[in-house]
């Protein structure tokens, strides 16, 4: 008895077509998950004392700004680039 094996398409599956808004809502939550993560592992360094609270002050006196100005003017020419495609008044 012969197995039955499905042919095989010449045609690619296509790919999702994300717009704008699309992959800044995918950006935020990769954003979002990343930093759950990192809160998970400095809580578990530090309940397992894997941190000195030397390296803990470093961090807090020396943040990475989540956002910066230059995301924030990217993200407006972004949308007003989309607004002006859909004829949206802004």
């Amino acid at each position: 008895m012969s197995a039955i094996t499905p042919k095989k398409s010449s045609q690619q599956p296509s790919r999702p077509h994300f717009d704008h808004r699309d992959r800044l809502i995918l950006a935020l939550y990769a954003q979002l998950k990343a930093e759950r993560e990192t809160r998970e592992a400095l809580t578990w360094a530090t309940e397992n004392g894997a941190i000195s609270p030397e390296i803990l002050q470093a961090m807090v006196s020396d943040p990475v700004p989540a956002i910066t100005s230059e995301d924030v003017a990217s993200l407006e020419r972004l949308l007003a680039r989309d607004a002006n495609h859909r004829n949206i008044p802004h």
